[in-house]
């Protein structure tokens, strides 16, 4: 599957064991398992939705098919942080054989009511600064999985800013400071920036108000520009940053695909989440036939990708290098 799965796929996906082979619903027999799933996005979010058919894509290639042996049991949060904790103990007392999540916010609600159910994240930005793994290499506990970056990867934000708008000399980094991923992408921003020629300040996104007064505010100098780093409330109030660099002209680099594919973005560069979900079914599987999370190793991601909308350029009245144009794996028209 590719991570321009069609929604009929994902619909066919999510529909349950009917649409899937014979031979995958023969395997694995025995007792039903029943697997968990707490995510930090709305259950209408089309790229979540598509994350989650690649999840249950990979279980179905293990031999996994819903109804036959195995029950999924899933949460969606919205992001809201009351839900995210009552879902962790909805879903614990339903004595799951594992779980999957998302994010760190889930990773943590889910920590905070058990030590011993095995949990798998899929897109977590710092599991050791986090504190919900001992190291990358031996997690040690009852968690592990799929990192969503390494550090020195946002260094390529500002960069590539840089390459897309030569005059920008300011940049608004929107950040999620709660959580340590926040802190280490700044960091990696910092270091590269004086290098650049680019002065860069942070700003937090706890809330849309807030967003919409700093990247006004910001936008009054010229010469600006703004990097949304993949924290979960970048994601979440994506549209509405996408909808502010708009209307202020404000050239923008994303850390999600999906900001620049369905939302109009300008451009993005990060990790295939797609791939993500994929490999994570395959540690689910690896844990349900009786692996311990303690010894499977935390994994960096394998594959990036490069997004350009080039309608969304020329609005901004910027022409790509043909250097960066050559790099894209997708461009938008």
């Amino acid at each position: 599957m590719t991570g321009k799965m069609r929604r009929r796929d994902v619909i066919t996906l999510l529909g349950g064991a009917a649409a899937w082979p014979l031979a995958a619903r023969a395997q694995q027999s025995g007792a039903m398992r029943r697997i968990g799933v707490l995510t930090n996005r709305a259950a209408d979010d089309p790229e979540v939705q598509t994350r989650y058919a690649a999840f249950l894509q990979g279980l179905q290639e293990a031999g996994w098919a819903v109804g036959r042996n195995m029950r999924i049991d899933v949460r969606w949060s919205g992001g809201d942080a009351g839900r995210i904790r009552a879902f962790a103990q909805e879903l614990i007392a339903l004595a799951p054989d594992v779980i999957l999540a998302t994010n760190t916010p889930t990773v943590v609600a889910l920590q905070q009511v058990t030590r011993t159910v095995p949990i798998v994240f899929a897109t977590v930005g710092d599991p050791v600064g986090a504190g919900v793994v001992d190291s990358l290499g031996r997690p040690g506990g009852n968690v592990t999985g799929f990192m969503n970056f390494e550090y020195s990867m946002s260094g390529k934000w500002p960069e590539l800013l840089k390459q897309i708008a030569p005059g920008v000399m300011r940049a608004a980094i929107l950040r999620d400071a709660a959580n340590p991923a926040g802190i280490g992408q700044f960091s990696a921003i910092q270091a590269v920036a004086p290098s650049l020629g680019l002065e860069v300040s942070a700003v937090n996104v706890r809330d849309a108000g807030e967003i919409g007064r700093a990247i006004a505010a910001f936008a009054r100098s010229a010469n600006s520009g703004l990097v949304a780093t993949t924290s979960a409330m970048a994601t979440v109030h994506g549209d509405l940053i996408i909808t502010l660099a708009a209307r202020h002209k404000l050239p923008t680099v994303y850390g999600n695909r999906f900001s620049i594919v369905n939302g109009g973005g300008l451009i993005s560069y990060g990790p295939d989440f797609i791939d993500q979900y994929r490999r994570a079914a395959g540690y689910v599987d690896r844990i349900l036939k009786g692996e311990k999370p303690a010894d499977l190793p935390v994994q960096a991601p394998t594959k990036y990708e490069l997004i350009i909308n080039l309608k969304t350029a020329k609005e901004l009245g910027l022409e790509i290098p043909h250097s960066v144009l050559a790099r894209a794996d997708e461009v938008i028209e």
